[in-house]
């Protein structure tokens, strides 16, 4: 029985996928049996490295400007959809689940040129134009955000399929070794900062401006992204409170010791801090037609986050220093947070894609 999963481009498109395959794996679904299809970015490393078969397809993604590629790319896309039909057609039937970005479109044609049911699992809760487009033939079509089912109308609202540890997540059992992992004093809040995988320039400026207005009454661990690592060490340089890593591959560790988290509003971080029961203050990025602010959303009418404009960004600090002053309100977001969170996410798309391929 095979299980394919088309998942390209991102970590928000690849993570979900794998915490799905690793709960097949666990379920009794040998490795054998799930193979991934994506494309030469990230999913070159991470696929391979968790033990699956990746098979590489020739297509990129439709440009935003005007250009000649464009009208390439319907040939590109019709020779990668073959390659996924000669791929599965040798297997035995199963089901493909699509998770998103670029190789969407060619994996879905793949599975229907040879009769394969395809699921669609949507992360943000604005819906990318390629799940848009395969969604009409799909067996079942999921989603992480209420509101994506404005424009995915029969979508099943499963949330995001997250890492094992955060299903049954609990915050104390990882705190010390969190704290200790770090350097960071036992007796001080903790206001951790983290801008997504490639860190964000605006929330690194609000932290420096929070380490002026905190003094040393509040610790910062500050995750920065590669690229802005040197020059946010450098500012945080001399201020001991001040912690800087350019990035954490486990984030467990990290919301353990934070006791509340300034972030962009990306798909998985909203779903870890949900999980993870962080209260949080939310800047969602300014551009794709408002959707991280639509993925916050739910979160936000819990009481878990407070979601900011950009525009406002310079009230952030203020705003953390009266948070981590008032231990209810923080108790009262973790509650609200808790409330909203769907950390057996994995297990409920793993448990569809049994029933679709039928287990």
């Amino acid at each position: 029985m095979t299980f394919a999963f088309a998942a390209a481009g991102t970590g928000g498109h690849i993570y979900p996928a794998l915490a799905v395959a690793r709960v097949l794996v666990e379920s009794g679904v040998p490795a054998s049996d799930i193979i991934f299809f994506g494309g030469d970015r990230l999913e070159t490393r991470i696929v391979p490295e968790a033990g699956f078969e990746l098979v590489q397809l020739e297509v990129r993604g439709l440009s935003r400007s005007m250009t000649t590629d464009n009208l390439k790319l319907p040939a590109i896309v019709r020779r990668a959809g073959a390659d996924v039909a000669n791929t599965l057609e040798g297997r035995a039937p199963g089901v493909l689940t699509v998770f998103g970005g670029y190789v969407s479109v060619p994996a879905a044609m793949g599975a229907r040129r040879i009769g394969m049911p395809y699921v669609i699992h949507e992360q943000n809760a604005v819906p990318g134009l390629a799940n848009r487009y395969v969604a009409r033939r799909a067996a079942r079509t999921l989603a992480a955000f209420a509101p994506a089912r404005e424009r995915l109308k029969n979508a099943e609202i499963v949330g995001n399929p997250l890492s094992s540890v955060f299903e049954h997540y609990k915050r104390d059992e990882f705190r010390g070794e969190a704290l200790k992992r770090y350097g960071l004093a036992p007796d001080l809040p903790v206001v951790g900062v983290f801008g997504g995988s490639q860190g964000a320039m605006a929330l690194n400026e609000s932290a420096a401006g929070f380490a002026l207005a905190s003094g040393e009454t509040v610790s910062i661990l500050h995750l920065t992204g590669p690229d802005h690592y040197e020059s946010v060490t450098e500012q945080a340089h001399g201020v001991s409170n001040w912690v800087t890593a350019p990035f954490e591959s486990d984030m467990q560790f990290f919301f353990a010791a934070a006791d509340v988290v300034l972030s962009r509003a990306g798909a998985m971080t909203v779903s870890e801090l949900a999980a993870t029961s962080t209260p949080s203050v939310v800047v969602p990025l300014p551009a794709g037609k408002g959707y991280q602010a639509l993925n916050a959303q739910d979160l936000e009418r819990a009481g878990g986050a407070l979601i900011v404009d950009q525009e406002q960004i310079a009230d952030i600090p203020g705003m953390l220093l009266e948070l981590v002053a008032d231990p209810d309100r923080l108790a009262a977001m973790r509650d609200g947070a808790r409330s909203v969170a769907k950390p057996d996410a994995a297990r409920s798309v793993a448990t569809i894609l049994k029933e679709v391929a039928g287990v």
